[in-house]
């Protein structure tokens, strides 16, 4: 039997985005750790050290499977952004974005079934439009910014805000897709629907 896929990570929308590739995790075991930014930590290292961590939290308890980890920083500059759990932060982040580009930073990290580790760091830029209080007042309301880094949902209602991006889309939703499907076929797991390719 070919070997178990197991997506280390609670998040719907990864799940959602692999599946949306034809890639279904036979588990899901979210790695518990603790995400807070180290002193001087800068974006990109930050989401490299916890997809890296994650996937050595899951890796004991599934021996022989390919394990796929990843985060999603959302920063400003040097500052990275938190996910909002509540209205006031949420307001922080839209306020600080407002007519200002920005980057989302990604990392994935797969261990094949032989222990090996690979990673990608995916970056991508955006620029949200000048917001006005009402906008923000409007897209508080609709609670997608609930749990979101960075306070938005570029898969929501915040589409119609933002006026550019460049780089991965999929990166910005939680998981840059092609090169997770890159990782997963160099290390020889492909989805059932490519299996004539």
């Amino acid at each position: 039997m070919a070997p178990p896929f197991v997506l280390a990570s609670s998040s719907p929308r990864r799940l959602e985005l692999l599946r949306q590739i034809g890639l279904e995790p036979d588990r899901i075991d979210p790695a518990a750790i603790d995400e807070s930014v180290r002193p001087g930590e800068l974006p990109p290292d930050h989401a490299f050290r916890l997809a890296q961590e994650k996937a050595n939290a899951v890796i004991p308890r599934h021996p022989g499977a390919f394990i796929l980890a990843a985060d999603t920083v959302v920063a400003c500059g040097r500052r990275i952004l938190p996910k909002t759990e509540d209205e006031a932060s949420a307001r922080s982040c839209l306020e600080l974005l407002s007519g200002r580009r920005h980057r989302v930073h990604g990392a994935i990290v797969l261990v094949s079934p032989d222990g090996r580790l690979v990673s990608r760091r995916v970056d991508s830029q955006l620029a949200f439009k000048r917001l006005s209080e009402a906008e923000i007042r409007a897209y508080l309301r609709t609670g997608e910014w609930q749990g979101k880094a960075g306070g938005y949902a570029i898969q929501g209602r915040a589409a119609a805000l933002i006026r550019w991006v460049c780089g991965s889309y999929s990166n910005v939703v939680g998981l840059p897709l092609f090169e997770t499907a890159q990782l997963l076929a160099g290390r020889g797991y492909r989805p059932s629907w490519t299996a004539n390719c």
